[in-house]
């Protein structure tokens, strides 16, 4: 608990095996009310290690749903808890946890409402191992971004977020997508909304255990990235109007199935 409000951490898992102890263990002690970790379908052994661990929560997936669906089983259930703050931690170890309470901090004093640790502020990307291409990728998606979306983020495909709950609330991040493009969606819904975005320089960590989307994937998600820009300049700037910046959906009070 930070400021008396109440911290959910979720960890949207995916054969996450071989670092999953190392992120959980660098959590700083009391600062999470909840830790909850979503498996989505693991082929490895993601499941007994987070069984080994002292987690508030576990969610297991049936079927591989996806990226994007497993935030939202994550989300979903951070909320029926009462979490006042939510924090998205990648369980790979690529971003370091030390930095939770202070984007907590960020939030719990009322300067922003969103949190995100960027891997482009100071010089953690190229330095953590962030492969070349994704990092000019990372660039020149961000510039467009920014030019399109009227902002000046640093970058907007971060995995290590913290949001206020009444964000999560107040968008529809239930009808996004389930691949990889549910992040920058929720990005565009948040700034369509007007609420306020903090960064903080994260430094980064890439491993061979590392998540990584393949190069297919890396080019549906930028052409992912420029459509949701061009649905967010097109409804601000004309009549026509985007389903992804509608009514969020009714909460549900429970997690998901096989939860523990």
């Amino acid at each position: 608990m930070v400021n008396n409000r109440k911290i959910a951490i979720v960890l949207p898992a995916y054969n996450a095996e071989k670092t999953l102890r190392r992120t959980f263990e660098e959590i700083p002690a009391g600062i999470a009310d909840f830790i909850i970790l979503t498996d989505d379908h693991s082929s490895d052994g993601t499941l007994s290690v987070a069984r080994s661990l002292p987690l508030s929560h576990i969610i297991e997936h049936d079927r591989n749903k996806g990226y994007g669906a497993n935030q939202k089983t994550c989300y979903d259930k951070a909320l029926a808890l009462g979490a006042d703050i939510i924090v998205m931690l990648h369980p790979d170890y690529q971003y370091t946890p030390r930095l939770i309470p202070a984007m907590c901090n960020l939030i719990s004093a009322g300067l922003f409402d969103v949190v995100l640790g960027s891997r482009i502020l100071g010089r953690g990307a190229l330095e953590g191992g962030m492969p070349l291409y994704k990092y000019i990728a990372n660039r020149f998606l961000t510039f467009f971004q920014n030019i399109m979306l009227n902002q000046k983020l640093s970058e907007y495909h971060t995995g290590f977020r913290a949001y206020s709950a009444e964000v999560l609330r107040n968008i529809a991040y239930k009808s996004n997508s389930d691949t990889y493009i549910f992040d920058n969606q929720v990005l565009a819904q948040i700034i369509e909304r007007r609420y306020r975005i903090g960064e903080i320089s994260c430094p980064t960590e890439y491993s061979d255990d590392s998540s990584s989307i393949n190069f297919r994937n890396s080019l549906a998600y930028g052409t992912g990235v420029i459509w949701v820009s061009l649905q967010f300049f097109l409804h601000r700037a004309t009549p026509l109007k985007s389903g992804l910046f509608g009514k969020p959906v009714q909460q549900d009070a429970k997690g998901d199935d096989n939860s523990v």
